[in-house]
């Protein structure tokens, strides 16, 4: 097994832990965040119907345009205020965090923290 198939698994191994622990229903829906290394991704899903209620990413139009780096906690910052705007635009206002894994340090705590700014409980 080599070097990145380990990391790989580890990872994996600590989603489905915080995965057991948090499920999103349709009152308060689960907010997902993946980050890889050049960008950033959130959605809300209600995990009953399977479905994702609001997204937004560091590939968005208005976000992608900016200069710089898309994979820093400024880009983080803008996702997370885009996200909420995005859900309470839909009525949402209750989410369930998952950190999906990931540690709550840097650009997932940008995230988190700006989407909790811009109106979002959890």
């Amino acid at each position: 097994m080599g070097k990145t198939t380990k990391r790989k698994a580890a990872w994996q191994k600590r989603q489905t832990r915080v995965r057991k622990k948090v499920r999103g229903t349709s009152q308060r829906p689960r907010l997902c965040v993946y980050r890889s290394l050049s960008n950033i991704y959130a959605q809300v899903i209600d995990d009953t119907t399977g479905t994702t209620l609001a997204e937004a990413s560091s590939m968005n139009k208005g976000i992608k345009r900016l200069k710089g780096n898309k994979g820093n906690v400024a880009t983080a910052q803008k996702v997370g205020q885009s996200l909420a705007k995005r859900a309470k635009a839909k009525g949402i206002s209750q989410v369930v965090f998952d950190r999906n894994g990931f540690l709550y340090h840097g650009r997932v705590k940008a995230l988190a923290e700006a989407a909790r700014e811009e109106g979002l409980e959890f």
